[in-house]
């Protein structure tokens, strides 16, 4: 884990393919080279879904084609600076995670279980997304370099209880 940038930040949920996908790759964007992002899943789908990927291009101009649900069994033991978890199930099954590593939980809605019209569907992701978005923002606009270990953790916890 380091006091330096880049930090490394993991994104867990439970099937990985819309709410960890959205921090991921908005953090990565958004947080201009401070942050290193991934994201994985307690029990991950077999492919992104697919309004994940369309609301990725279309409202942030994200390319995510050749992203895919990753297993987070494939992260443990690794070093992180943070990990988020995205999913009230997964922050139950989330393992332990080194002392040094800041553990945060933004609890947002499952767009995948949502179900509507296409444009019903889309919104609802859309407002998931943003939702992320602003926490993400939040992770951004905090002077994270000066903070030592336990103010990082104390701080990210609190942008999950924002909303």
């Amino acid at each position: 884990m380091s006091d330096v940038a880049p930090f490394k930040v993991l994104f867990l949920c439970t099937g990985n393919s819309s709410r960890s996908v959205f921090g991921e790759f908005l953090l990565r964007k958004r947080g201009n080279g401070v942050f290193e992002t991934c994201s994985a899943g307690t029990n991950p789908r077999g492919e992104l879904n697919l309004y994940t990927i369309r609301l990725l291009r279309e409202c942030y101009q994200i390319d995510a084609t050749g992203a895919r649900p990753k297993s987070a069994a494939g992260f443990f033991g690794k070093p992180f600076d943070f990990v988020i978890t995205v999913c009230d199930q997964a922050t139950k099954t989330c393992p332990v995670w080194p002392a040094r590593t800041a553990v945060a939980h933004w609890s947002s809605p499952d767009p995948s279980a949502f179900r509507g019209s296409d444009q019903e569907t889309f919104d609802f992701f859309r407002k998931v997304a943003m939702q992320i978005q602003r926490r993400v923002d939040l992770l951004c606009s905090l002077p994270i370099k000066d903070l030592d270990h336990d103010r990082r953790e104390r701080a990210s916890r609190a942008i999950g209880e924002q909303e």
